[in-house]
């Protein structure tokens, strides 16, 4: 054992872990928001009291060592021991206050969530909302968000939650492309140009039935976003799938056929098993299942006109 040995502080196995998950320095300083030098040399200083490697030196990075793993291995459980105790903690609010940071899409933000969250605000004043948008799953349990409001067939099995409703999908177009309405030969649809979403949204049923049914030449647009999707045949552009919340709220569009069950997909409202008995979360969650119950019909697709 060097004479030099001191014991290791959680920052040191923080600098591991991060040299570990970015590979390289650089990345590893971004990640911690300190400088690249100052990574290089307390990751001298770690391994010169170890009086051990913890890391090999590539071009193409850095490659943990034996000694490595287990370090990283140790810096990684202890990181998930300390997201779990904040997360106990903050479930043992009380009374619904603080930040609630709530993960979700645009296009359910845009043409459903907002008004709810208007409203929410309205009823619980002191529960401040910090909404993430993306359509990527967020880390509830490092705390990335609280609530994630998804869109899915399969839930994560990590997550607890409800379903709330069920999102009916139909094929659209402009209405002044279709004046007398959708064709009565629905195979004659896929003689026209299509927009698609992209292959990373490949889980929805909308973009599996585009590649099975529609040859790749007639897909003359596509977008990463089922709002940037309804823009584009609103635009024009072609005729798509869309969830029937988004279409029929849009005067311009017109459903080209009846909403599939095929390509209808679960709205679930998720959080983290510690977080479920939180005041802030439980309080949300309790006020938006009751909310898009309301409107369980308009979301099916049974409501074409508005949300009556």
């Amino acid at each position: 054992m060097p004479d030099s040995q001191k014991p290791l502080a959680w920052d040191d196995f923080r600098l591991i872990k991060a040299i570990a998950d970015a590979g390289t320095l650089p990345a590893a300083a971004g990640l911690l928001g300190i400088n690249h030098s100052t990574v290089f040399r307390r990751l001298g200083q770690i391994e010169a009291s170890l009086g051990t490697p913890l890391f090999e030196r590539h071009r193409a990075g850095y490659a943990a060592t034996a000694a490595g793993e287990e370090m990283i291995g140790l810096a990684r459980r202890m990181d998930e021991d300390v997201a779990a105790v904040t997360r106990r903690l903050a479930g043992q609010a009380v009374s619904p206050s603080g930040e609630l940071r709530v993960t979700t899409n645009d296009s359910l933000l845009v043409h459903l969530l907002t008004p709810l969250f208007a409203k929410f605000r309205l009823a619980c004043p002191d529960v401040r909302l910090d909404i993430v948008l993306t359509n990527q799953a967020l880390n509830l349990s490092k705390r990335d968000a609280d609530v994630a409001i998804r869109a899915t067939d399969q839930p994560p099995e990590t997550l607890v939650g409800r379903r709330a409703a069920t999102i009916a999908w139909a094929l659209y177009g402009r209405a002044v492309d279709f004046p007398d309405g959708a064709p009565a030969d629905a195979e004659a649809l896929h003689g026209r140009d299509w927009i698609a979403l992209g292959e990373h949204l490949a889980a929805l049923q909308a973009v599996k039935y585009v590649r099975a049914n529609v040859a790749p030449e007639r897909v003359a647009y596509r977008v990463n976003s089922v709002l940037g999707l309804a823009e584009a045949v609103e635009s024009g552009l072609g005729i798509g799938h869309l969830p029937c919340l988004i279409g029929d709220a849009r005067p311009a569009l017109v459903r080209l056929a009846p909403p599939d069950p095929a390509l209808a997909a679960d709205l679930w409202l998720l959080t983290h098993p510690d977080l479920r008995h939180a005041a802030r979360v439980r309080v949300f969650l309790d006020f938006l299942a009751a909310e898009i119950a309301k409107l369980r019909r308009f979301i099916a697709g049974e409501e074409p006109v508005g949300r009556g």
